[in-house]
């Protein structure tokens, strides 16, 4: 009998899944602040949906197989063709711009590394319908504001910015073909992984000569619109090529990239982030800003990325609409929270707010109503559910963690008295001080709960 989840899998015993109960409630309730609505669509889909953007090379990396009905069918190891699947569905009545956000269960038949498994959960977020830079920094700023409800700073965490617009403007500047485009975007990609030589190797190899090499890596080092701006004013344009049918100006990117960052500015993020034209994210389907988020330590891989990506959805699912979103996995937030102490503290295993106990195992039926009672009132909780004297539950409720330890009169049946005694009260006001004495009522007890809903563990 196997004795433990599949290789790159996990399982999740309370504690864990108390670590992952904390990470997605900050991912939701952000994700609800900036007005983002929850949706979801099916783990299994046809395999076409991935090979039709990604090629018929990642049916290696996905979980596929014929199903029932001989249709070839994979896992979801992402979720924008699923969007763009359902927002094609209902484009025409779909109110714009479509803010949509889903935490699905991703799956992906690849080699196990640090931060990264063969399934995880992940925050999507997209805006779909709004082709303005406002909605760049609005999405870059949910995902900021994320790590700072997960308890990081900006010191913890760097946002990454780029555009490959841009990026594409200096290439015409320095003379590069449309062709050899893909070639240098990769080579880009991997600056921060290879060594300098490699680096100026490849792109050579890609079709710049050792000026333009030596130009577009002093461009890359630049962390500065303005730095940026004046140094780009001072290369020669006698090399450029021609510029691809709609490519925009380096003047026109680098002003949509001001108001970019001013945004950011308004939108209480901006020394979370710095430019940083390396960034490319090697998917070809992005066409303009794009971004990743990294522990600033190094220590791990990058925490979350996306950025625009206006014609996925018209080759995806006939849609032309503009579009943007960014993906953000549990696996390396988790392991940066544990090493920086966060999870510790706020992904604690619930516990109950209140333990029933009885000197008497005839009282057993009165420990229930009571423990109904509490429980309709919204509280946590427990009881025993065999005989046991009175420290043996004493003792258990200790170890279950509970809050209160509640006893029944031995005259409860004609008194309706219960003795309360608090173990770890945090709630301000206290229980103690609400009902002002060690006895009371079980209907004053449950009425003060249903009272004071910040005395539960729940609201705390």
């Amino acid at each position: 009998m196997a004795q433990g989840a599949l290789p790159g899998f996990r399982d999740f015993y309370p504690e864990q899944f108390a670590e992952r109960a904390f990470i997605m409630k900050v991912w939701r309730d952000v994700a609800r602040r900036y007005a983002f609505v929850e949706y979801d669509g099916p783990p299994l889909e046809p395999l076409e949906l991935y090979t039709k953007k990604s090629g018929d090379e990642i049916v290696g990396q996905l979980y596929n197989f014929k199903d029932k009905g001989d249709r070839d069918v994979a896992l979801r190891p992402e979720m924008t063709p699923t969007l763009a699947r359902m927002a094609s569905a209902k484009a025409n009545s779909l109110r714009k711009p479509v803010r949509w956000f889903s935490i699905p269960q991703l799956f992906r038949y690849e080699r196990q590394q640090r931060g990264r498994l063969r399934e995880h959960f992940q925050l999507n977020v997209d805006i779909i319908g709004e082709a303005d830079v406002t909605a760049d920094a609005e999405l870059l700023a949910v995902a900021i504001d994320i790590m700072r409800e997960l308890g990081l700073q900006s010191d913890d965490v760097q946002a990454r910015v780029s555009d490959r617009r841009l990026l594409h403007a200096i290439l015409t500047r320095l003379g590069v073909p449309e062709q050899s485009r893909p070639a240098a975007f990769g080579v880009i990609d991997k600056l921060h992984r290879q060594p300098r030589e490699i680096t100026v190797e490849k792109l050579t190899a890609a079709g710049l000569s050792a000026t333009s090499v030596d130009r577009l890596l002093e461009l890359l080092a630049l962390s500065r619109v303005e730095e940026l701006e004046s140094r780009i004013g001072t290369l020669a344009t006698d090399g450029a090529v021609a510029a691809p049918s709609g490519e925009l100006s380096i003047e026109t990117v680098l002003g949509e990239l001001h108001r970019y960052f001013e945004y950011l500015a308004r939108l209480g993020v901006r020394d979370w982030v710095r430019l940083d034209l390396s960034i490319v994210r090697g998917l070809a389907y992005y066409t303009g800003t794009v971004f990743e988020l990294f522990d600033a330590k190094g220590e791990f891989r990058a925490i979350c990325g996306g950025g625009r990506y206006d014609t996925l959805l018209k080759s995806l699912g006939d849609v032309d609409l503009p579009a943007l979103g960014f993906g953000m996995g549990d696996v390396v937030i988790a392991e940066i929270l544990r090493e920086r102490g966060v999870l510790a503290e706020q992904a604690s295993v619930a516990q109950p707010d209140f333990w029933i106990g009885s000197e008497q195992d005839s009282q057993r039926p009165a420990v229930m109503l009571v423990a109904t009672a509490l429980r309709r009132a919204g509280a946590s909780v427990e009881y025993a559910l065999r005989e046991q004297s009175l420290s043996k539950q004493r003792k258990a409720s200790h170890a279950a963690g509970a809050t209160y330890f509640v006893t029944l009169d031995q005259a409860f049946e004609t008194s309706g008295t219960v003795h309360v005694a608090p173990f770890a009260e945090t709630a301000t006001p206290t229980l103690t001080e609400l009902l002002g004495a060690e006895s009371t009522t079980a209907d004053r007890l449950v009425a003060t709960v249903r009272e004071n809903p910040h005395l539960l563990s729940s609201t705390l």
